[in-house]
């Protein structure tokens, strides 16, 4: 893992970016030799202007999530998917990037089309190869300690090293933990820790063993191995850096107190601002004509409102109205209690429906944004109504309204959307991820997976 602003990026995914970036850019030096043919180059422009193109589209194909971890959850469609709207999606914009670019004295038609097939090959590369054969060549070998639920949990988390780039030797169990929820044949014992971790070539050790009184941790021998350059984590970091979570079973106050992380200085809130209002006034300008059509169909098949007003609630626990394109019947709560919107709400209109797998109901959002209630990018606002009952029942709960809500977060793009307080407490984790890590570098990734999300329909309702 490679730590960017506070953000943990996998290292076999940064090895896919770097061999993808490698093969265009020779792809198009290759093609630019053949097309001229022996004739004088100015490497000064082809060589800048390659490497523009190779950078536009590794972005594009990052939006379009051809470098997110192939969970086993992912389907043989979902993958087919992926492929096609990116393949979709990059070669019109690579034939536009060609237009600006200062080829126009070598650059042929046969050239472009040339240069196209390798994108296109690459994009089918990338995604035959998630699905089936990714790994890390420098993988981190890793050691669990623990063999009880927690261990069990870890193992889970991390699958194989194609799904996650990192490899489970083995676990070792603690002292007198009686539990047992692994695979017996890969308990480790006989030997001291740092014995175990130099013969098995260990680099990361993670602590999965929540008693740590009376002994239960090698604590000398865990330091032994931190000296010797072997990471050691606990449940909390492990979580975090692995998954973008901060899990809520694996947390103290004290971790939130002390620990890294959840700044709100003056200068980030200032920044955020500031990208807040330029993105805003952007993405209105462009979305007009859509949100000008959405208002029209709606009018057309269930009249007025268009817009739909609701309570929830903001940074500090401030409640504000958020503006949304009404997308259910207008007695869709007509006997006062709110209720969870759901996969397939028979509350919806047929426009409704269609406006929200493609997100287009959140566009007047930016309303809120511009007013300052908002911002692009952070947890999603809840109703009061849910607010209080999942703070009765989940922890920390209320860390989350520590930043302003957003139009779009991390959890939005990393989980399915929920409908229930076990989702709840599933975004809640992700959200918590967020409020410690966010920065910039942060929110642009949150920007760039929600086009991806938009245009796969992923998590739609």
């Amino acid at each position: 893992m490679l730590k960017v602003f506070s953000h943990y990026f996998p290292s076999h995914v940064l090895q896919q970016v770097v061999f993808d970036a490698l093969v265009l850019f020779i792809a198009v030096i290759f093609a630019v030799v053949v097309q001229v043919r022996g004739g004088a180059m100015d490497w000064r422009v082809i060589v800048p202007s390659a490497l523009l193109f190779v950078m536009v589209m590794i972005l594009l194909n990052s939006a379009m999530g051809l470098y997110r971890l192939a969970g086993s959850q992912r389907s043989t469609r979902t993958t087919v998917v992926r492929v096609l709207i990116s393949i979709i999606v990059s070669i019109p914009v690579a034939f536009g990037v060609f237009l600006v670019l200062p080829w126009n004295y070598f650059a042929s038609e046969a050239m472009q089309v040339s240069v196209m097939l390798m994108l296109g090959l690459v994009l089918l590369m990338r995604g035959v190869v998630n699905r089936h054969w990714a790994s890390s060549m420098f993988a981190p070998r890793v050691l669990i300690i623990g063999t009880g639920a927690d261990a069990a949990t870890v193992e889970r988390s991390l699958g194989n090293p194609t799904q996650s780039g990192m490899e489970v030797v083995g676990f070792y169990a603690a002292e007198g933990e009686d539990s047992l929820e692994v695979d017996t044949r890969r308990v480790l014992g006989g030997k001291d820790l740092l014995r175990t971790v130099r013969d098995l070539r260990v680099h990361e050790v993670i602590v999965a063993v929540r008693e740590r009184r009376g002994g239960v941790l090698p604590i000398r021998e865990l330091l032994d191995c931190k000296l010797c350059g072997v990471r050691v984590l606990d449940l909390s970091s492990f979580f975090e850096r692995v998954q973008g979570q901060v899990r809520i079973d694996s947390l103290k106050a004290s971790w939130l107190i002390y620990g890294d992380g959840f700044r709100q200085g003056f200068a980030r809130t200032f920044v955020k601002r500031c990208f807040d209002l330029v993105a805003s006034s952007i993405l209105l300008t462009v979305a007009f004509p859509v949100m000008g059509v959405t208002a029209l169909l709606i009018l057309l098949e269930d009249g007025a409102p268009i817009f739909y007003r609701q309570e929830r609630v903001g940074l500090g626990g401030r409640v504000f109205r958020v503006i949304k394109f009404r997308s259910m019947r207008r007695d869709a709560e007509k006997d006062g209690t709110p209720r969870w919107a759901v996969s397939g709400d028979d509350r919806a209109t047929r426009v409704g429906r269609a406006i929200r797998r493609l997100r287009i109901d959140e566009l007047p959002q930016i309303f809120n944004v511009l007013a300052g209630e908002m911002s692009l990018v952070g947890p999603r606002p809840e109703r009061p109504f849910f607010v209080d009952q999942l703070a009765k029942e989940i922890p920390f709960y209320a860390v989350r309204h520590s930043v302003k809500p957003g139009v779009t977060g991390w959890a939005q793009v990393r989980f399915q959307y929920g409908a229930s307080v076990d989702d709840a407490v599933q975004k809640l984790q992700y959200d918590l991820y967020y409020v410690k890590n966010h920065t910039m570098v942060l929110d642009t990734l949150v920007l760039f997976e929600t086009v991806r999300v938009v245009l796969t329909g992923e998590g739609a309702h």
